[in-house]
């Protein structure tokens, strides 16, 4: 059997399962499910790696039928196992895997559990269609796919009007980038004529395509790309995607929604290679998102929401990489990132669940003594994001510096300062949740506890990663080599990726600067909120203020864009419902009394009538017949 059959079928036969049947099934049976059918798929990636790993970019295809014939235009459901693909889904699924065990303890008081697991496993079957088709259709389906599921798992506990609000906010603000994408596509058709990979590409490559349209479609697709990988004007929506439960969070940040648009810029390296103004405005919009979540996340005190703006600054990271044509530096982040922030996300669910769901990190304080294993492991991720020497984050945010400071020294020394503010919020998180005084007086310190070890294994299996991670694509100056990732994505591009060839004078002077960077915000950090033992104050004032409110993104957004809308809304429903329809309505009321009562007079029960009537008509009938006879 075709192995992309397996890895795409085992997750949807979970959702099956568990969304018909999982109500009737014991909790430990649809949490088993859930997580076998995943950890399946990731079973069957490994097994088919060797077949992948053969030279000449060996490929696994999977063509199931055709989708729509429209004269030449022909799109099929189709899928490839390639090398950028089979990397992408270790991540989903060995990730996945991970986040569906620790849901199993997490989510085990919840009334929705079987509902829980049969979104998790439709959510993992989406970004598999994603990453897995051959084509922009079937990349598509999988968009919109996650984007359902993202819906659905963000405001799964739907009660909470709050919570409901986000998951709409997050489903519209994602359609607004595949508005984008959708129009790219229909460039894309007009242009080729298809929509398979292997046709637009190779056209592509073959230098045919004016300069003009390879901008406007490169454009529009990293347009979806900002929508679904949360970059400036359209990121407000992962923040508040923290409503959902905190497994829910891992996922969407680590190993599925938001690393789509990374992906589908590194699957179009071609179309974007030859395209120098998207890059640059990539570079640039990446830039912005990396330093203002980075700002915004210094002045968070929910666990969860200064972990989503950590995201959304590494995901500018990510961004950055790409638009100085970096492509395997920006996946080498995806993957290191999907470690720590897996790993970081699934440790602050485990504060959560120890001290009864409280998120507030200002009520925390001292939890390493009862919480060793979730504080160790916690530890290690924050290390990891900070870029501490040796740990996988150093690793590859270090790639992404050399490459930018290659490119362009004013945009390296604004992530040289986003890299620092990292640093910093980073150990503010962890210095407010795990050391000084315990300062929560609504649940006592002695109930506070150690999450059980289905929860504790995750951690300590993303622990490992993110320590060992870097070594996916150690650097040249290690290895006298290029990286392994390097040389497993090169056979795939068309254009070769750029090598920026640096001296080892000035790379072991941008190896210090990194490590600077890294000492420089623990001793800040240290020194405020362990030294100075600081608690954040409830609200902040002047720039504080302002960078605790976010800018004032979300009411800026709320004034122009909802607010028009709904006094619009208003007046419209004024106008139809008061005018239009109330008019219609009582105006035709009258009318229809008359009628009424007039047939309240023709049907009044009286035979004699009706046989009058009848003879009555009979007559009429007769002369309609012999006048038109």
């Amino acid at each position: 059997m075709n192995p992309i059959i397996l890895i795409l079928g085992l997750p949807l036969l979970g959702f099956i399962i568990n969304g018909v049947l999982g109500n009737k099934l014991p909790k430990i049976v649809v949490g088993a499910i859930g997580t076998a059918a995943v950890l399946g798929a990731f079973v069957i990636a490994i097994l088919n790696w060797s077949i992948i790993s053969q030279p000449e970019n060996n490929t696994i295809n999977l063509d199931l039928f055709t989708f729509l014939q429209i004269d030449q235009l022909s799109l099929k459901v189709a899928f490839q196992l390639d090398r950028l693909s089979i990397w992408m889904t270790l991540i989903i699924t060995g990730i996945g895997t991970l986040i569906h065990l620790y849901s199993i303890s997490y989510m085990k008081e919840d009334e929705g559990f079987y509902k829980f697991f049969a979104y998790l496993n439709f959510f993992i079957f989406n970004m598999l269609l994603l990453v897995l088709g051959s084509n922009f259709l079937m990349m598509f389906f999988g968009w919109e796919g996650v984007g359902l599921c993202s819906y659905l798992l963000i405001g799964f506990w739907y009660k909470n009007e709050d919570y409901g609000k986000a998951a709409r906010k997050a489903f519209i603000m994602n359609r607004i980038g595949d508005l984008g994408l959708l129009l790219g596509m229909f460039l894309i058709i007009s242009q080729f004529g298809s929509l398979d990979y292997s046709v637009v590409f190779t056209q592509i490559a073959a230098g045919n395509t004016s300069n003009s349209m390879l901008t406007a479609i490169s454009l529009l697709l990293f347009v979806g790309a900002t929508g679904k990988s949360a970059q400036i004007p359209l990121f407000t929506w992962l923040p508040d995607a923290m409503a959902g439960p905190t497994p829910v969070s891992a996922l969407i940040h680590a190993a599925t929604m938001v690393t789509a648009g990374i992906y589908l810029t590194v699957r179009c390296q071609v179309l974007f290679a030859l395209s120098p103004l998207t890059n640059e405005i990539i570079l640039w919009v990446g830039l912005g998102t990396a330093v203002m979540a980075a700002l915004v996340g210094l002045k968070q005190n929910d666990i969860k929401k200064v972990l989503a703006y950590s995201t959304v600054s590494q995901l500018g990271f990510m961004f950055v990489a790409l638009g100085t044509g970096a492509y395997t530096t920006a996946l080498f982040h995806v993957t290191t990132h999907a470690f720590f922030k897996a790993l970081l996300f699934l440790g602050a669910g485990s504060v959560i669940h120890g001290m009864h769901h409280e998120q507030d990190i200002r009520h925390m304080g001292g939890l390493k003594s009862k919480m060793p294993l979730t504080h160790l492991t916690f530890l290690i991720g924050t290390l990891a994001i900070s870029g501490f020497p040796l740990l996988s984050g150093f690793f590859s945010k270090d790639e992404i510096l050399t490459a930018v400071f290659m490119h362009n020294k004013v945009a390296y020394a604004l992530l040289v300062g986003s890299a620092l503010l990292t640093t910093i919020y980073m150990f503010r998180l962890y210095f407010l949740t795990f050391h000084g005084q315990y300062r929560n007086h609504h649940y006592a310190f002695e109930k506070v506890h150690e999450s059980p070890i289905n929860m504790t294994l995750p951690l300590m299996v993303l622990a490992v990663l993110s320590i060992v991670g870097g070594a996916l694509n150690l650097p040249a100056y290690l290895t006298h080599s290029e990286g392994f990732l390097f040389n497993w994505l090169k056979p795939l591009f068309m254009i070769p990726q750029s090598i920026h060839e640096i001296d080892h004078s000035t790379e072991y002077v941008l190896i210090g600067i990194a490590v600077l960077i890294f000492v420089t915000g623990f001793l800040i950090a240290r020194n405020i909120f362990v030294t100075k033992a600081t608690i954040p104050a409830e609200t902040s004032t002047g720039l504080g203020g302002l960078l605790q409110n976010k800018f004032y993104v979300d009411e800026f957004y709320h004034k122009v864009f909802v607010r028009p809308l709904e006094i619009t809304s208003s007046i419209l429903h004024d106008l139809f419902d008061g005018l239009i329809l109330r008019a219609f309505t009582f105006g035709i009321f009258p009318l229809l009394k008359l009628i009424g009562r007039l047939n309240k007079k023709v049907q009044n029960g009286n035979l004699e009538m009706y046989l009058l009537y009848m003879v009555i008509a009979i007559v009429l009938l007769l002369g309609v017949n012999l006048i038109f006879a």
